[in-house]
């Protein structure tokens, strides 16, 4: 029986664009689709190879993810290349940018930026948005061809106004700091929220960072709470730094310690250092949590500890807060603070 990660990619196949116009074609290609549903994979990937044979691009692009993925058949990357190949070179765009991500990964083929740059250009001069994307990738960050901010600029809106939203938040980054255009904080904020409307957590991030400081957009912190909310929500550490500080500080939501404190602490258990800092900082003034110059030394000292850059904003303010604790602290007090340093280090930090 395969997979719940197996039906969802098998699935997401049988609804790919068919390829092919022939009464007799189409009616196998339903075969395939029964014999799927019957969860006869043999019959499945046999159903699929007649069509391919018959000269279905379509087919002979779902054999390839077929190999790629190990659906429903053993993986094999270089029997996945031979069926991207076959469509690939009879114009296929999603099979010639799947050419082109094997060629990209070296998967079963040799690693070869060239061929890669070759497969995704063919495939998104046909419009393939992943294709356009990837390549201006490339362009953006110079592998395996002439680093050039334009072209990737050009790539990426192809794919972002097709709705790809990592072409979306990248355009946004592009035109935030002015790199291969001129540097304009709403357009920024307009490719931000599209991708950001998308789910993507890092456009969702960056559009609350737009909100906070008013770039491109009117300042307002219940905005930027919103939607700095959503990535934190996520993981991401800066935004639960961020939510925090805004928390402590009342911008945009009530003041609240206790929720100040939380957000810092899911930063500082991903060993960030603004979240160990200010977590430190809680305990030491009693702010969400009960004072206690222990766990405040000893989140300082982890502060300091991932601050070790000479000038990296954090490290002398941890250290100072540090030492200042550390003077009201008993001598078994001080040892107790640093067993615990050591031991929430090598749990959050290593």
């Amino acid at each position: 029986m395969a997979s719940a990660q197996s039906n969802c990619i098998m699935t997401l196949l049988i609804l790919l664009p068919a390829f092919g116009g022939f009464p007799a074609m189409a009616q196998s290609q339903n075969d395939v689709v029964e014999q799927h549903d019957s969860d006869d994979y043999s019959a499945v990937l046999e159903g699929w190879k007649k069509l391919a044979d018959q000269g279905s691009l379509a087919a002979q692009f779902r054999i390839g993810e077929m190999y790629r993925w190990g659906v429903d058949v053993q993986q094999d990357y270089a029997e996945a290349e031979k069926w991207f190949r076959l469509a690939a070179e009879q114009g296929d765009p999603d099979a010639q940018y799947s050419l082109g991500v094997m060629y990209r990964w070296g998967e079963g083929v040799q690693q070869d930026y060239a061929e890669t740059e070759r497969w995704y250009r063919l495939a998104a001069e046909q419009g393939n948005p992943d294709a356009q994307f990837f390549l201006g990738l490339m362009y953006h960050e110079g592998q395996g061809i002439q680093q050039d901010y334009a072209e990737a600029e050009r790539w990426y809106r192809l794919a972002a106004e097709q709705g790809n939203p990592d072409a979306q938040n990248i355009l946004g980054v592009m035109y935030r700091i002015g790199q291969g255009v001129q540097q304009d904080y709403a357009e920024a904020a307009r490719w931000y929220r599209l991708a950001a409307e998308q789910g993507d957590p890092d456009a969702q991030f960056r559009l609350g960072e737009m909100y906070r400081w008013g770039e491109g957009v009117p300042q307002d912190y219940a905005e930027a709470e919103r939607w700095y909310r959503l990535p934190a929500e996520q993981g991401n550490s800066i935004a639960q730094y961020n939510l925090g500080i805004m928390h402590r500080k009342g911008q945009g939501v009530p003041q609240n310690y206790s929720e100040a404190t939380r957000w810092f602490r899911l930063a500082a258990e991903q060993c960030y250092s603004f979240g160990l800092f200010n977590l430190g900082l809680s305990y030491k003034n009693g702010e969400g949590v009960n004072k206690d110059l222990v766990q405040a030394h000893m989140w300082f000292n982890l502060a300091a500890a991932q601050s070790t850059a000479e000038d990296h904003p954090m490290r002398k303010d941890a250290e100072r807060f540090r030492e200042e604790v550390a003077s009201r602290l008993a001598r078994d007090e001080l040892d107790r603070a640093q067993q615990l340093a050591m031991e929430q280090y090598a749990s959050i930090c290593q």
